[in-house]
């Protein structure tokens, strides 16, 4: 797994890092507050947002270390600078203050080579999944070119070039395209069907809540799998990779649903308090 935190100048008041007053302002003084604390530490609005992406995704990587890494740095915003493998355990120790060089553009395609390149070394290693989180809070000025990249990645991962892939794109604030992402997150490759899902996070403090979630959404359980009702009708076919979150219709007064994996069938049953039974025989839930 690994992490990749835009590093564009529009971020820099993101990483900059607040003194905490050591005596009481004037009004905390009239109104009865306490100051902060002597000696307590300055911190930036990103920091405990990767540190605390870094010890939960820790949890789900192969050997707790993860890449981080600023992406959109240098003058045209395409350089990568890689921070190192950190470990999930010492997120304590990790201060994360921005590259040394904000870019001046946001170009996503140099971070995903990057990734993909760092991932084939780790399956010489042992890795069989990969799964990347991009943070933005801009524009995606080359995303064009990440879509091209997308399919032929796509592509590796049919033919068994590379194991199974899953990128994770989030947005920040207001300044962000919303059409953009989704244009990137459905390109389609078969056999390895959508390698991408995005959200957008109104402010930075809400991105590390919204990574946890979209990750367990996206995480590859098995190498495909399909949905029957229970006449045995086709609900859904999910091609190269079955999530760990099913989402699919199914027709009303539909009793159970049936994931067949890799020859396996399992049979859920529908909840009987369900309100979407109530509807007509056509309707679909």
């Amino acid at each position: 797994m690994a992490i990749y935190v835009d590093g564009s100048q529009s971020m820099e008041g993101e990483y900059a890092y607040a003194t905490p007053r050591k005596t009481p302002t004037f009004w905390q003084w009239l109104t009865g507050q306490p100051g902060a604390p002597t000696g307590a530490a300055a911190q930036n609005l990103v920091e405990p947002q990767v540190r605390w992406m870094l010890q939960y995704l820790a949890t789900k990587d192969r050997n707790g270390l993860l890449r981080v890494a600023y992406w959109a740095c240098g003058k045209n915003g395409k350089e990568v600078e890689v921070l190192g493998e950190l470990a999930g355990t010492d997120v304590a120790r990790y201060t994360f203050a921005g590259p040394k060089a904000m870019g001046g553009g946001t170009n996503l395609a140099p971070a995903v080579r990057d990734y993909v390149g760092y991932l084939r070394e780790q399956v010489a290693k042992g890795a069989r999944r990969g799964c990347a989180v991009f943070v933005t809070d801009g524009q995606i000025h080359d995303a064009a070119e990440v879509k091209t990249l997308t399919q032929e990645i796509a592509k590796d991962v049919a033919r068994g070039r590379l194991p199974r892939v899953n990128f994770v794109l989030v947005g920040v604030g207001d300044q962000v395209d919303e059409k953009q992402m989704e244009d990137i997150a459905h390109v389609e490759v078969k056999g390895a069907g959508h390698l991408w899902c995005h959200r957008i996070a109104k402010e930075i403090t809400q991105v590390a809540e919204l990574v946890a979630v979209l990750v367990d959404e996206t995480m590859t359980v098995a190498a495909g799998g399909t949905i029957y009702d229970d006449k045995g009708a086709v609900l859904k076919v999910y091609e190269g990779r079955l999530p760990a979150v099913l989402e699919f219709e199914a027709p009303a007064r539909t009793k159970a649903f049936v994931l067949e994996v890799s020859g396996n069938r399992f049979t859920q049953p529908m909840p009987e308090d369900d309100d979407h039974h109530d509807g007509d025989d056509d309707d679909d839930h």
